[in-house]
């Protein structure tokens, strides 16, 4: 029972819409709908029937009466004005055709509540043999009724059976809905609207472009949500400043000194300790440069429209300069992106560098997709383990357990490339690569 559920309910989340004004809408509709087929279903059970089966009563009872006057034994005169009479006041227009015998077994036409109605009243009232035609003429209805000696034709006009009240019902109850749906809609998709630019400036900001233009609006909630994002992206923005002047003065700090210990080593000559000192302090600021690098971040640079092809063009130019060896891919037309160039620069210099400290030859291409780009640095290196590929971007964390820089890098390249990768509302993730090594793949939306 419970999986039976568990299903049901899967079937109808596919089956309603996703959308909040899709939903606003199917919360507004389902009652209007229910209303109006209980309405019409009361309408048609009880008000309609009621007026169609007194209509009918009317008519019947109207022939009944013209039988019941009919002189016996009838004369022509007589009948004519009795008819008359008749057609005049009554609105039916009556033969008499001597002679005619109804079908012994006549098919009483029955196809819809008039018809019923029509018969019901006729077997009350006439209590006579009957037929009924109502398809051969189309505003009339015709009754043959069986006397004794012929048959009685009856015409009567539709309109004598039939309440255009209905059809003025429906008429009003679907249209009035449907205006009413409208306005509701306009009203409900002006509602949506304030909170699909909330959606946007969230998602803007988190890709690091800057806002400009978003103003809290719409319901009180929304725009209390609106205040709470404005005051949220405040706060971001005064701690990164914060960080970064910090940052800044630390890295002045700490500088300073590494200069004068390496004034004061270039002045101590070139013994082999010196020579030692000098690489230890070399490494120390190459470290240092790194940490705050990726401390700092690049949360200053906004974004802006960038062509994604010249900016891979010149990472690859400046890389192959230092020796790698980078087969290039890439189409001929121009790819414009929000980037914040100097940031990307940064990340796929670094995917591409901690490639070539690997590897001997690599291999980059991009392929465009529905949602964005996606960049796909391929080598022939070593490649990472499966369990350990989460594990590189960990902050100093290296396959090589060794302290060499020269070896094994900070620990820091990787993690920096996917931190800028993700501020673009991208990522970065690593696979096997078809070639044997490592391959990168860097994700970027439009």
């Amino acid at each position: 029972m419970g999986d039976y559920l568990a299903e049901a309910v899967t079937n109808l989340e596919r089956v309603l819409p996703r959308s909040l004004l899709g939903r606003s809408v199917l919360i507004i509709v389902t009652p209007i709908v229910l209303l109006q087929v209980i309405s019409a279903w009361v309408f048609y059970d009880s008000h309609w029937d009621t007026v169609t089966r007194r209509l009918a009563q009317s008519v019947a009872g109207d022939i009944a009466t013209i039988i019941q006057l009919l002189p016996q034994p009838l004369d022509t005169a007589q009948t004519d004005r009795l008819f008359q009479i008749a057609n005049d006041n009554m609105r039916i227009s009556i033969t008499y055709k001597p002679g005619e015998i109804l079908p012994n077994d006549p098919t009483i036409m029955r196809q819809n509540l008039v018809d019923r109605q029509l018969s019901n009243a006729l077997q009350d009232r006439v209590e006579r043999p009957f037929l009924i035609d109502s398809r051969s003429l189309e505003k009339y209805v015709e009754i043959h009724v069986q006397l004794a000696d012929g048959v009685l034709h009856v015409v009567v006009n539709r309109r004598r059976l039939f309440s255009s009240t209905t059809y003025i019902f429906f008429l009003w109850m679907v249209g009035t809905s449907l205006a009413l749906l409208t306005i509701a809609t306009q009203f409900m998709r002006g509602q949506v609207q304030p909170i699909k630019r909330l959606a946007q400036a969230a998602d803007d900001f988190g890709k690091g472009r800057d806002i400009t233009d978003f103003h809290p609006e719409g319901a009180a909630e929304v725009e209390l949500a609106g205040r709470a994002f404005n005051l949220m992206r405040d706060r971001i923005r005064r701690q990164i400043a914060q960080r970064t002047e910090m940052l800044a003065g630390v890295s002045h700090d700490l500088r300073t000194p590494l200069t004068r210990m390496k004034l004061q080593l270039a002045m101590m000559g070139s013994a082999p300790e010196i020579v030692e000192l000098k690489n230890d302090v070399a490494d120390m600021e190459r470290m240092i440069g790194a940490y705050l690098a990726f401390a700092r971040g690049e949360g200053a640079e906004q974004s802006f429209p960038t062509d994604l092809v010249d900016v891979i063009e010149e990472v690859v130019t400046n890389a192959r300069r230092e020796g790698a060896r980078v087969k290039l891919d890439l189409p001929e037309r121009s790819l414009i992106l929000p980037l914040r160039r100097d940031a990307f620069r940064r990340a796929l210099a670094n995917i591409i560098g901690n490639a070539h400290r690997y590897a001997k030859n690599q291999h980059l291409w991009l392929r465009q997709t529905k949602n964005g780009i996606d960049i796909f640095v391929d080598d022939d290196g070593p490649g990472v383990p499966a369990d350990s590929r989460e594990d590189v971007f960990k902050p100093f964390f290296r396959l090589e357990q060794s302290r060499n820089t020269e070896t094994g890098g900070t620990g820091l390249g990787l993690t920096i490339a996917r931190d800028i990768l993700r501020s673009h509302g991208g990522d970065l993730t690593l696979a096997e690569s078809p070639t044997g090594g490592l391959r990168a793949k860097l994700r970027l939306p439009f």
